[in-house]
């Protein structure tokens, strides 16, 4: 089975090489730090890149002055660095830059090792950061798009939500049905996967914020299929045909054949509220199982309408193109 490298890999290795490169040819000593600071700083997204490589400059800056003072006040001894963990770590945490202590004790211990603050040694080792941080950040300058990925994932929970109003439908009309429901498990999990990557993908984008997301339209998606979810058992008990639960069958049917990126929920909302009132002009139950049909129905409406709201006020979150803005002026959910 053929090994498949993935992007990130990729730029590591080559960032790796190319800190530890200028390094050397800078005459730097330690030069290969250089390259360690480059993998740690290589993430998997621009900002978490960025973030790494600020806590990493400003942890080794902190432990650079806590070095400087405890070498020159106790010498160069193994005692020294005790302490120095000792007093740096905590300080560390206290300004959220944790993640720079390993950067910040591999300085450290250059300088136990040469025996030296010389300004020339810790020259020397800021180099050694910014040439590995610099590195870092210029490769992750590039990230693959997600989009292919995520119009995919799209397209599949909409089918999956689809289908789902089918199979109510369907069962209203016939009180059985033989579906297997795996369109509700599977999109439970296909949900979950594209918010970690919808999530990701707004990572990688700077200037984005308050603009249509991925991740917006799968939370708000997240958002419906919960309704969906409680409606599954509600649909499930209704065996008795009624021509209520014909006319919230034909409506289920409809709103299958319209779901779209773009937002036209409140169009069915009216429609679901027509259809509402009309049932409510409908003859009073004569009978228990009647009577259970009935507030079944409309607790089904109930949550109908919620699943319709989320859209209706989330929906223009939703990432949609021209040619799903289109379609949306032309009545598509």
């Amino acid at each position: 089975m053929a090994l498949r490298l993935g992007y990130r890999t990729i730029k590591t290795a080559i960032g790796t090489g190319v800190a530890i490169l200028i390094a050397q040819k800078l005459g730097l000593s330690f030069y290969a730090s250089a390259g360690i600071i480059a993998i740690l700083c290589i993430q998997v997204t621009r900002k978490q890149s960025f973030r790494a490589a600020l806590n990493r400059v400003l942890a080794c800056l902190l432990g650079l002055a806590v070095g400087i003072v405890l070498y020159a006040s106790l010498g160069f001894q193994p005692v020294t660095l005790t302490i120095m963990i000792l007093a740096f770590l905590p300080l560390a945490v206290r300004f959220g830059i944790q993640e720079g202590f390993v950067t910040s004790m591999v300085v450290l211990l250059h300088l136990y090792s040469v025996q030296s603050i010389d300004p020339a040694v810790i020259l020397n080792e800021l180099f050694l950061i910014l040439i590995g941080v610099g590195v870092a950040l210029l490769a992750n300058l590039y990230m693959p798009s997600l989009e292919k990925e995520l119009k995919g994932m799209q397209a599949a929970v909409e089918r999956n939500f689809s289908r789902i109003m089918q199979e109510f439908a369907y069962y209203l009309r016939h009180g059985q049905s033989n579906w297997d429901g795996h369109e509700m498990i599977e999109t439970e999990k296909l949900l979950l996967e594209a918010k970690m990557l919808a999530a990701r993908d707004e990572e990688n984008r700077f200037g984005r914020k308050g603009e249509d997301t991925y991740y917006q339209y799968f939370l708000m998606r997240q958002k419906q299929f919960d309704y969906l979810e409680r409606m599954l058992p509600v649909v499930s008990k209704l065996h008795a045909q009624v021509p209520e639960g014909q006319q919230i069958a034909d409506f289920l049917d409809h709103l299958s054949h319209s779901i779209h990126p773009g937002n036209t929920a409140y169009r069915f909302l009216d429609k679901l509220h027509a259809m509402r009132e009309k049932i409510r002009e409908t003859p009073l139950p004569q009978t228990q199982e009647e009577f259970e049909t009935q507030a079944a129905l409309f607790y089904l409406l109930r949550e109908i309408e919620q699943y319709l709201y989320i859209k209706h006020k989330l929906g223009k979150s939703s990432p949609a193109p021209k040619k799903d803005r289109e379609k949306t002026r032309q009545g598509q959910a």
